[in-house]
């Protein structure tokens, strides 16, 4: 990634599945590539992937909590919308399993600012996915950052 930067790349092209390299390195929750891709201009603000998702999204779906605080703190797009109708917030969720990465991730996110009234294409908020998956402990962070 160094080299091809320096070499005057296009840190953000999309691969043939319209992919980028910080979303690549947010699913692999490879933490050194990604630092270094932002270090050398890619963008956390990206829309990639077929869903016309985010990183934030892929890594929030994965229970990658580094790689959230990562990218929250390049100004990932918190409250972006997937062609899913899901936001971050909502695939830490409904694709998490409540363990402690998941729960962090929602963590980092609500304390980011990320809008927990965005529902999914039914309407149901991240706070009420988490109530029906007896997921306890988001259902205590969603509660604890009502404004």
């Amino acid at each position: 990634v160094k080299v091809l930067a320096e070499a005057g790349a296009d840190m953000n092209a999309l691969e043939h599945q319209a992919y980028d390299v910080v979303t690549i390195a947010s699913v692999a929750n490879d933490v050194e590539l990604l630092e270094l891709a932002l270090d050398s201009g890619a963008s956390a603000k990206n829309v990639t992937s077929p869903y016309d998702g985010t990183a934030l999204i892929a890594a929030a779906h994965l229970g990658h909590h580094q790689v959230v605080g990562l990218l929250v703190d390049h100004n990932a797009p918190l409250d972006h919308v997937n062609n899913l109708e899901w936001t971050a917030l909502i695939e830490a969720v409904v694709l998490g399993d409540g363990g402690p990465d998941h729960t962090q991730t929602v963590k980092i996110l609500l304390d980011a600012g990320a809008d927990q009234s965005i529902g999914d294409s039914q309407g149901v908020t991240p706070l009420e996915h988490a109530r029906n998956n007896g997921y306890e402990q988001m259902v205590q962070l969603f509660q604890d950052n009502i404004k």
